[in-house]
């Protein structure tokens, strides 16, 4: 086998958030579309949240706090927080069934950028038990493009750095890993990914 294992991003590559009800409520509350994102995912904040220096409920305060001017009530800006943090999420299932299929070889370990609130997600998508070990910025400390994180996910797998093959949307990401020693693959589609996994495939 080429190799030994897949570590794999998650948010725009398995999972994408869904965030049509959380729009609705924004145009109710007469704010600009993304306003709640933009304040989300401040610099400082956003950083924060997804090394774990803040829990996910100190994340959904602080962005209360934003929003609390611009919504015209704290408990308006509360609920607007909380549906942004909380948003659905759409799995495609074609990547889904696609590390199935790999995970039957070799071990698949999710490498996120994200706060604990991934957890959640793959609990109410159905995922909590797909994957050999779930690796994340806000658990480790460090975020992609640190070799840190690349490193943690390997030792998770049990595999050699030169045997993971490693698929994220970000080119950065992927070059770091490459630079490792990885595998990498820039993902673009599932056809990206079904390509690069085929020698397990088979």
């Amino acid at each position: 086998m080429p190799f030994d294992a897949v570590l794999c991003d998650f948010y725009d590559v398995i999972g994408y958030i869904d965030l049509t009800d959380h729009d609705q409520r924004e145009r109710a509350c007469g704010l600009a579309a993304g306003t709640t994102e933009k304040i989300a995912f401040a610099p400082g904040l956003a950083r924060s949240a997804a090394l774990g220096q803040i829990t996910v409920e100190q994340w959904t305060d602080a962005i209360t706090d934003g929003l609390s001017a611009l919504a015209g009530s704290a408990e308006v800006a509360g609920e607007l927080a909380r549906g942004f943090v909380g948003a659905g999420c759409r799995i495609d299932e074609e990547v889904a069934d696609l590390l199935r299929q790999v995970r039957r070889r070799v071990p698949v370990v999710l490498v996120s950028n994200s706060t604990a609130q991934i957890e959640t997600v793959l609990e109410a998508t159905g995922l909590d038990r797909a994957f050999d070990a779930v690796v994340t910025s806000a658990r480790v400390g460090v975020a992609k493009p640190d070799r840190r994180i690349y490193e943690a996910a390997a030792r998770e797998a049990g595999a050699a750095v030169d045997r993971c093959l490693f698929v994220d949307d970000r080119a950065a990401n992927v070059a770091a890993a490459v630079e490792l020693g990885m595998t990498g693959v820039v993902y673009g589609g599932p056809a990206d990914l079904a390509a690069a996994l085929s020698p397990l495939l088979e």
